[in-house]
């Protein structure tokens, strides 16, 4: 089975092919998954798709800040306020039923906006509930989602993705690559009324059964749109069945970009289902109704399976395919790069996140269109009461906007995250585990360069804790702080608490999420006023460690004792941070556990191990 990369010139055809199927059954394959960067080549190809799209098939195209209200419908403001009567208006799902949705930047759609469409495609309908208004649209449409995701693993949404028949990547491609046959829309003219009385073999199921299994493939849809493409690709060859050749295409632009791992060979047939059972010399031969012998249903033979796996073998591409041979993605998600920072609500600026009644005052500010459209229904009623209407003086109807009309706008940013270790360089932890600690904290330091967070490092030995290196992304100082750090002396735990509280404070006043890593045995022995005693050493340390809890930062506190140590789990708790012992923590344990306690919510109430 060959499973060598595709070549440009069979990549645009496969694109061609896609684009010809979901013209002819947008609604039929769900939609295409396109990644490709903004260019000719990607505008070659979506030129092409429309020109292949009746005269009459909708075309939509959704804008990034689209709201509930153009997405699914609302209040039409002008014609609510001309004819003085709430007006229902489709949104963008409803005008694109029986065509096609074209999504840009699809690798960036929110939660919420995800599960809309998802909702839309899974019922064919619509549901509007806005303003007064409620009203159920058909929306029966494909998506066509452009990837434009710079990181591999920045992509669909899953749930969108799963529900999209065909996935193309068309970087790598030029210009001179993007040839078309001339042949494809009259083709696709008669594929759309030969597709009703296309059919597909039973058999084709169960092959594409088989073969997403041979492929690590666990979602159910995957050979239930591969068999809906394999009917329109035997339509745009004027056939009436769909035979292996349509099943070849349906692996090729289905079931291979969705594979997660590379079948060695073709399942091996069933001796069993092959050898006809035996058959009692007296017993009268089976017939239908008609008399006719019955004959038993053509099995999937393993040419056919060879075949099947090796079209979708080949459309893996080159780099994903030599990672799923190397087994480095198998049951594994990819780790999530250069997405630091946490989502925050904010007043001016950042991604439009709807919006809520309000006052435009503190710096909120005034959505026009929305508090317009709350005060619409509302002008008839207010006209009663006033006993006629409100005029301007050139004799115009002034619309009557009240304090519980005002809408405000609201946004979403993402922030910059801080992580700020603090080291005991102490003579306890010395003698333990210092060394140990020192790689642990390296491995980390890599993890949040590689995700472009910015680090601290904050010391504490003797009677002193010393930051010594501020906030910054520059891991060869941070390695260099790190290496030259020495050990010895006593542990002024409740010091160094106090220390990071402040950094962590100052972090957050600037709009940045600080993560709190606190490497230490947990035996503090120096007060906070820098006189020994063990006893009154860790009361402080407590104390300081009650107030960090108190300013709601992500924590994780990591025990350097040879053992697990009951100081520090009752610290840890104290904080409300994520308790894990160095004995039991490897380097993927370590990176896992500080990222984890960067998303943890900040209501914990415990220490977890």
């Amino acid at each position: 089975m060959t499973t060598e990369a595709a070549t440009p010139t069979t990549a645009w055809t496969d694109a061609c092919l896609a684009a010809a199927i979901a013209a002819v059954a947008p609604h039929g394959v769900g939609g295409i998954v396109l990644r490709a960067r903004s260019g000719p080549v990607r505008d070659a190809w979506l030129a092409h798709l429309k020109s292949l799209l009746a005269p009459e098939t909708p075309f939509r195209r959704l804008p990034l800040n689209a709201g509930d209200d153009r997405l699914l419908g609302g209040l039409d403001l002008s014609a609510t306020l001309a004819q003085g009567r709430p007006v229902a208006e489709r949104g963008l799902l409803a005008e694109a039923d029986g065509g096609l949705l074209v999504i840009p930047s699809a690798e960036r759609l929110d939660g919420g906006r995800t599960a809309r469409i998802v909702r839309t495609i899974d019922y064919g309908r619509v549901q509007m509930e806005r303003d007064g208004l409620s009203a159920k649209l058909p929306a029966r449409f494909g998506v066509i989602a452009l990837d434009e995701g710079v990181e591999p693993e920045e992509t669909v949404p899953t749930a969108l993705r799963d529900r999209l028949a065909i996935w193309l990547n068309l970087d790598g491609l030029s210009v001179r690559d993007t040839s078309l046959a001339p042949d494809w829309p009259r083709r696709v003219a008669e594929a759309r009324d030969l597709l009703s009385r296309t059919s597909a073999d039973p058999n084709l199921a169960h092959l594409f059964c088989e073969a997403g299994l041979a492929l690590g493939i666990i979602s159910i849809r995957a050979p239930i749109l591969a068999l809906a493409v394999a009917r329109i690709s035997a339509a745009l060859d004027g056939r009436h069945e769909a035979n292996t050749a349509d099943a070849e295409v349906a692996a090729r632009l289905v079931l291979g970009p969705r594979a997660t791992r590379v079948p060695t060979e073709a399942p091996p047939e069933n001796p069993e289902a092959s050898e006809p059972e035996p058959q009692h010399a007296d017993a009268p031969e089976t017939t239908d109704s008609q008399g006719e012998d019955t004959q038993p249903e053509q099995s999937i033979t393993p040419e056919d399976m060879e075949l099947v796996l090796a079209a979708a073998a080949a459309a893996i591409p080159k780099a994903i395919l030599a990672a799923l041979t190397d087994q480095k993605l198998a049951g594994r998600a990819p780790p999530s790069v250069g997405k630091a920072g946490a989502s925050q609500a904010s007043k001016l600026r950042g991604r439009p996140a709807g919006v809520r009644r309000g006052e435009p005052r503190n710096g909120n500010v005034l959505s026009l269109i929305e508090t317009l459209r709350a005060a619409a229904p509302m002008q008839l009623i207010r006209r009663r009461l006033r006993g006629g209407p409100f005029l301007l003086p050139d004799g115009r109807e002034r619309i009557e906007v009240r304090a519980d009309d005002f809408r405000i706008s609201r946004f979403k940013q993402k922030t910059t995250s801080t992580t700020i270790f603090v080291v005991d360089a102490s003579g306890s932890s010395a003698l333990h585990r210092l060394a140990e600690a020192k790689g642990a904290v390296e491995i980390i330091l890599a993890e949040c360069y590689v995700r472009r967070d910015s680090v601290a490092l904050i010391a504490f030995r003797g009677t002193t804790a010393d930051t010594l290196l501020p906030p910054t992304r520059s891991l060869t100082r941070a390695n260099r702080s790190l290496a030259g750090l020495p050990g010895g002396g006593g542990t002024p735990l409740a010091t160094a608490l106090d220390t990071a509280v402040q950094l962590a404070a100052s972090q957050k006043q600037k709009g940045i999420s600080p993560t709190i890593v606190l490497l230490t045995d947990g035996k503090a022995n120096i007060t906070r006023d820098g006189k020994p005693g063990r006893k009154q050493a860790m009361t402080d340390a407590l104390a300081v460690a009650a107030d960090l809890r108190a300013l709601h930062v992500n924590t994780l506190l990591i025990d350097t004792s040879p053992r697990r140590n009951a100081e520090a789990e009752e610290l840890a708790r104290s904080m409300g941070a994520r308790y894990l012992p160095l004995p039991h923590a490897d380097s993927t344990r370590l990176s896992q556990a500080v990222f984890a306690a960067r998303s943890t919510p900040d209501d914990r109430s415990g220490s977890r191990s």
